[in-house]
C-alpha cells in the first residue's frame, strides 16, 4: 500500500476523519484551557558529617554516618524516612498537600539531596518547599535520637540551595493535549482503514459469486510512478528507520516526548500504524511461520503491563510515573520493529535487502568511531538539528588509560560497541556468501574488518567478550581451511594492532586482570550496586516497581540489564526477558538445523551468535536503557523470525526431481 492509496482512503472515508479531528483538536483546546499551570520548586540539602567522628575508629561513633566514611548510605535512609507514608501524614498535617519528590540530586557523587514540590498554586508551593526543606533536617535529628546517637557525632543538615521560586512546568500539559490530538487522529485513521478493509471483504465476496464491479472490469490504466504511489513495504519502512536510527544522536529527541521521542522511535510507530493499515485493509498478511518472536514479545508486553499496573497501585512519584508512560511508549517501538521485521516482510529477496542495508549502516557508524577515536573528540555532540532538544548534555570525551573512547552516533561506548558485536555475525556471513560473489573481495570484507576493528577502540571488555562470542560460535563451524585462516588472521589482526596502536592492547588486558582479581574500580563500583538494589528487590518481587521507572536521576545505574529488569518488572519480566533472548537463540538454530544450502545454515548461525552475545553482554551494561542497541537487538529478532518462516516454507516445500545423469552440469568447487 503506498501513501497515495492511505490518503485516498482517507479523503473516502472523510466521514470519520472530520469530526473525529475536529472532536479531538476542540478537546486539545478545552484541556489547554481548563488544565492549570503547574508550579515546581526546588531545594537541595547535603549531609555534612560530625567532626568527631575522625577521632574514633571505624566500629564507633555515629552508626548512620558509617563512621566518617561516606554518608550516602545516610542520605538514602533519610529519603525512604521521607518518603514514607508516616512523613507523608505528618506533611500533610503541616499543610504539605501538593505532591513532593525527594532523591539524590542529578550527577551527585556525594549525599546531596534534591527536594522538589509541585503543584498549582504558586505561593503555596514555594511556603511547602520551605516547610520540607525544613522537615528533612528534623527527621535527620530524630533518626540519630532514635539510634541515640551522642550530639558530638550527630550528622548535620545544610541547605545548599534554598528554596527556589517556582517556575512554570507546562510539559505534562502540552504532553495530555498532545495525546488528545494524537488519540483523535489515530482513532479516526484506524476506525477509516477498518471500513475499507470491510468494504474490500465485501467487494471481494460479490466478485465470488459473479458480480463484477463496473470499475473492475477493464484494466485500469498504470498509476504514474512517483514518491507518493511507489509501493512501500517494511523493508523500505525499516530501512528509514535505520537511517534515522544511526544517524540522528539519541539523545536528540521532540521536546514533547522526553527521552522516547526519538525520530527514529517515532518513524517505527508510524511505521507500525501503516502495517496496521495495510492489514486492516486486507493488502497484506503476516508471512507463515513466523508467530514466534510475535509471541515472545506478547510474553514481554504482558510482564511490562503488569508491572505497569503494580506501579499504578502503589502510589509512585509523578517522576516515575512520567519514566513509566515512556517505557509503555519505548516497548511499542520494539513491538513495531519486530511486527515490521517478522510479520511484514512477504519476499526473501527484501529481507536479504535490508540485512544488506544493516551491514552497510553500521560499516558507516563503525567509521565515525575511528574518527573519534583519532581525533580525540565526540562528533555527535556537534551535531543539532532545528526542531529537535538534547534531552541531556553531552557526556564529552570519554577516557580510558591514554585513549578516547569513541561512542560515534550512540549515547555512549558501551552501546556502541555492543551493536556492533551484534552486527558483525552477519557482515561475516555476507562477506562468505557466494551469492555476492560478484561484489568484489574489498566491498564483501571491508564492513567486517571495520566494524571488528572498532570493538579493542572502545577500550571497554563488553566489545572484546563480544567480539570472543562471535569467535567462539562461528569459527568451530567452519571447515578446517577456513577455520585455520581465520585463526591466522585474528592473530595477525592483534599484532597489527600492537605495532599501530601502542598500549592498547596492554590496557585491554589489564582490564581483564583487574576484573579477575577483582582490583578495578569500575568492577568494585558494579558490585556495590548489586548489593544496593536488593531492598528494592524485595520491595517488589514479582512485578518490580515498573517498567522505566528505576532511573538513574532517581535511583542509580545498575551497569546489568538482568538487574534492572528485576529491580523494573520483576521475576515475571526477567522470565519474559530471557525468553525473548531464548527465542533468538532458538530461531537461529532453528535455522541452521532446517536450511538446504551452506550460506542458509551460515547465516542461522549468525542469528544464533548475535542471540548470544545479546545474553552475555546484557549483563554487562544496561542494555535496553541505550535506544541504538535495543533497536538492533528486536529488530534482529524479528528479522531472524522471518527467514526462519522462509526457511520452513522451502523445507516443506517438495524438492524438484533430480535431473538424468546425463543431464547433470559438473558442479563447481565453491572457494573457501
Amino acid at each position: 500500500m503506498s501513501l497515495a492509496d492511505l490518503l485516498a482512503i482517507m479523503r473516502r472515508r472523510w466521514y470519520f476523519v472530520v469530526p473525529l479531528t475536529l472532536l479531538s483538536l476542540f478537546a486539545g483546546g478545552y484541556l489547554y484551557r481548563t488544565v492549570p499551570v503547574s508550579w515546581e520548586s526546588q531545594s537541595s540539602v547535603t549531609l555534612l558529617d560530625s567532626r568527631a567522628t575522625s577521632e574514633l575508629p571505624p566500629t564507633f561513633g555515629n552508626p548512620l554516618s558509617n563512621a566518617g566514611g561516606s554518608l550516602v548510605v545516610t542520605a538514602d535512609v533519610l529519603i525512604r524516612t521521607l518518603q514514607s507514608g508516616a512523613s507523608a501524614d505528618e506533611l500533610r498535617s503541616r499543610g504539605v498537600t501538593d505532591p513532593y519528590t525527594v532523591a539524590f540530586a542529578a550527577d551527585a557523587d556525594g549525599p546531596l539531596l534534591g527536594l522538589s514540590v509541585t503543584g498549582t498554586d504558586r505561593a503555596k508551593v514555594l511556603r511547602e518547599t520551605t516547610t520540607l526543606t525544613e522537615f528533612a533536617g528534623e527527621q535527620l535529628t530524630a533518626l540519630q535520637a532514635a539510634s541515640k546517637v551522642p550530639p558530638v557525632y550527630a550528622v548535620q543538615s545544610a541547605p545548599v540551595v534554598l528554596p527556589q521560586t517556582p517556575v512554570p512546568r507546562s510539559k505534562s500539559r502540552y504532553q495530555g493535549v498532545a495525546a488528545v490530538v494524537i488519540a483523535g487522529l489515530v482513532g479516526a485513521f484506524l476506525l477509516s482503514v477498518l471500513a475499507e478493509g470491510v468494504a474490500v471483504v465485501r467487494r471481494r465476496g460479490r466478485a465470488l459469486a459473479g458480480y463484477v464491479a463496473r470499475r473492475h472490469r477493464a484494466r485500469p490504466p498504470e498509476r504514474p510512478k512517483g514518491l507518493l504511489v511507489r509501493r512501500l513495504d517494511a523493508t523500505t519502512v525499516l530501512t528509514g528507520y535505520l537511517v534515522l536510527a544511526f544517524f540522528v544522536p539519541s539523545n536528540l529527541t521532540l521536546p514533547a516526548l522526553g527521552g522516547v521521542g526519538t525520530p527514529a522511535n517515532v518513524f517505527a510507530l508510524l511505521g507500525l500504524l501503516w502495517y496496521l493499515a495495510t492489514w486492516l485493509g486486507g493488502r497484506i498478511r503476516p508471512a507463515p511461520g513466523t508467530r514466534l518472536p510475535r509471541v515472545a514479545m506478547c510474553v514481554l508486553a504482558a510482564a511490562v503491563l503488569l508491572s505497569y499496573l503494580a506501579a499504578a497501585t502503589r502510589g509512585s512519584s509523578h517522576a516515575e510515573v512520567l519514566g513509566a508512560d515512556r517505557g509503555l511508549i519505548g516497548l511499542l517501538v520494539w513491538v513495531a520493529l519486530v511486527v515490521l521485521a517478522s510479520a511484514g516482510i512477504q519476499e526473501r529477496a527484501r529481507l536479504e535487502t535490508l540485512m544488506r542495508r544493516l551491514v552497510v549502516l553500521g560499516t558507516v557508524v563503525a567509521l565515525i568511531g575511528y574518527y573519534d577515536f583519532f581525533a580525540a573528540t565526540n562528533i555527535a555532540d556537534s551535531i543539532s538539528i532545528p526542531g529537535l532538544q538534547s534531552g541531556s548534555a553531552g557526556s564529552g570525551a570519554m577516557d580510558r588509560g591514554s585513549f578516547t573512547r569513541p561512542r560515534s552516533t550512540t549515547a555512549h561506548p558501551l552501546e556502541f560497541g555492543g551493536m556492533l558485536a551484534l552486527l558483525v555475525p552477519f557482515a561475516v556471513h555476507q562477506a562468505f556468501d557466494p551469492v555476492r560473489r560478484h561484489a568484489g573481495a574489498l566491498r564483501r570484507w571491508a564492513p567486517v574488518a571495520i566494524m571488528a576493528g572498532a570493538l579493542p577502540l572502545t577500550v571497554s571488555r563488553t566489545s572484546i567478550i563480544g567480539a570472543f562470542i562471535v569467535i567462539l560460535v562461528m569459527v568451530p563451524r567452519w571447515k578446517p581451511q577456513r577455520r585455520w585462516a581465520a585463526l591466522g588472521l585474528i592473530l595477525g589482526s592483534v599484532a597489527v594492532f600492537k605495532v599501530i596502536i601502542p598500549g592498547l592492547i596492554g590496557t585491554i588486558t589489564d582490564l581483564f586482570a583487574g576484573f579477575l582479581s577483582d582490583s578495578d574500580s569500575s568492577t568494585q563500583a558494579r558490585t556495590v550496586k548489586y548489593s544496593a538494589i536488593v531492598p528494592y528487590l524485595k520491595e517488589h518481587p514479582w512485578f518490580g516497581r515498573g517498567f522505566g521507572t528505576f532511573t538513574p536521576d532517581l535511583y542509580f545505574f545498575t551497569d546489568n540489564e538482568y538487574m534492572l529488569i528485576l529491580a523494573e518488572t520483576g521475576v515475571v519480566g526477567l522470565v519474559a526477558f530471557l525468553v525473548l533472548i531464548a527465542t533468538g537463540i532458538h530461531t537461529g538454530g532453528a535455522v541452521r538445523r532446517l536450511a538446504r544450502t551452506e550460506s542458509d545454515r551460515e547465516l542461522g548461525q549468525a542469528f544464533f551468535a548475535s542471540a548470544l552475545v545479546a545474553l552475555v553482554t546484557s549483563a554487562t551494561f544496561d542494555a535496553l536503557s541505550f535506544p541504538m542497541y535495543a533497536g538492533m537487538f528486536f529488530l534482529i529478532l524479528g528479522a531472524g523470525g522471518s527467514h526462519l518462516g522462509f526457511i520452513r516454507r522451502a523445507a516443506s516445500a517438495p524438492r524438484a526431481p533430480a535431473p538424468p545423469p546425463e543431464a547433470r552440469l559438473p558442479d563447481l568447487a565453491e572457494s573457501r
